[in-house]
């Protein structure tokens, strides 16, 4: 029992602590706001920060190294693209690949320790023992890449679902004598509170434009940071407008409407998926209860006849 105890309380304190240091998106969104502000890093340093966070973050900085060892990638490339994946998730602090590498290890010794906890003074043969605990650490190993996986597709839906309407709000502000930086600027602004991901993009695009950088980077790393494909033919399309000079505004509202058709066809394709995805529980939860309530009574008059006959 006291393995049991012990088991839980560890896995429940790695978790409050990743949970407690992991980079929030908000923080970006903090920088991108001291930036439009004004502010520099010593007058936000001056803002309170609680002693228990300070103090988790500075114990997963120590642990984070060491946990990452064991996979760190061999490759430039493979880090390069981890990062592009917490960026598609929205996580773009310096620290958030080296915690979520962390993260693997960790939480693969401790499914493995909850694994080895819960199979001690079973009876288990040791064979049998050493195999449910390396299917535990992988489980807990391939946790951190499915929470990855899910957060990169919950968000880029996100970004989708808000691309039509955000560009027919930018091609009113361009066809109102805005400039393309500004409409973006002015789009983001305004979309802040109905689709904040996208808002959040858009904000950081223009940033990295006021900053210096090329409007045809800024654009190309803002596809690369949503990893969205209709992100990334919207920058080609304004690109190759501004390249060859046609109307933005034009290839915009043409866009917004390719954008608009293509959402209307998955919500009807969803729709039609509904009437399948309906059979499971149909069949597992709903017919079986229609058959009980229909033909239990009768089956309950049969067993009473024929106990009446002596059968």
């Amino acid at each position: 029992m006291e393995v049991y105890v012990i088991a839980g309380l560890l896995a429940v304190g790695v978790a409050m602590v990743i949970y407690a240091v992991w980079p929030k998106k908000g923080d970006d969104q903090e920088k991108i706001l001291r930036r439009a502000s004004g502010r520099t890093r010593a007058e936000d340093s001056t803002e309170s920060v609680s002693g228990a966070d300070s103090a988790a973050k500075e114990i997963m900085s120590k642990v984070a190294p060491l946990a990452m060892k064991p996979v760190m990638p061999k490759t430039e490339e493979e880090m390069s693209m981890i990062s592009v994946r917490l960026s598609n998730a929205g996580y773009r602090d310096e620290r958030a690949v080296s915690w979520f590498l962390a993260s693997k290890t960790i939480a693969g010794l401790v499914l493995a320790g909850a694994a080895i906890g819960l199979t001690f003074n079973r009876g288990i043969s040791m064979s049998t023992m050493i195999g449910i605990t390396g299917i535990a650490g992988a489980i807990g190993f391939m946790l951190p890449k499915i929470w990855l996986w899910m957060a990169c597709r919950t968000r880029a839906e996100q970004i989708r679902n808000g691309l039509p309407d955000s560009l027919d709000l930018m091609v009113i502000s361009v066809e109102a004598g805005l400039g393309l930086d500004a409409a973006f600027m002015r789009v983001g602004e305004d979309m802040a509170k109905v689709h904040p991901a996208l808002s959040e993009e858009l904000v950081i695009s223009t940033h990295e434009t006021q900053m210096g950088l090329p409007r045809g980077e800024s654009l190309r790393n803002l596809a690369t940071r949503t990893g969205v494909a209709e992100m990334r033919s919207l920058v080609s399309v304004i690109s190759q407008a501004e390249k060859f000079g046609t109307s933005v505004a034009r290839a915009l509202r043409n866009q917004a409407d390719a954008q608009r058709i293509k959402r209307r066809q998955k919500a009807e394709e969803r729709a039609q998926k509904t009437t399948v995805k309906l059979m499971v529980p149909l069949v597992l939860f709903i017919f079986p209860v229609i058959f009980l309530v229909l033909g239990g009574p009768a089956m309950m008059k049969m067993m009473a006849t024929f106990k009446e006959m002596g059968y």
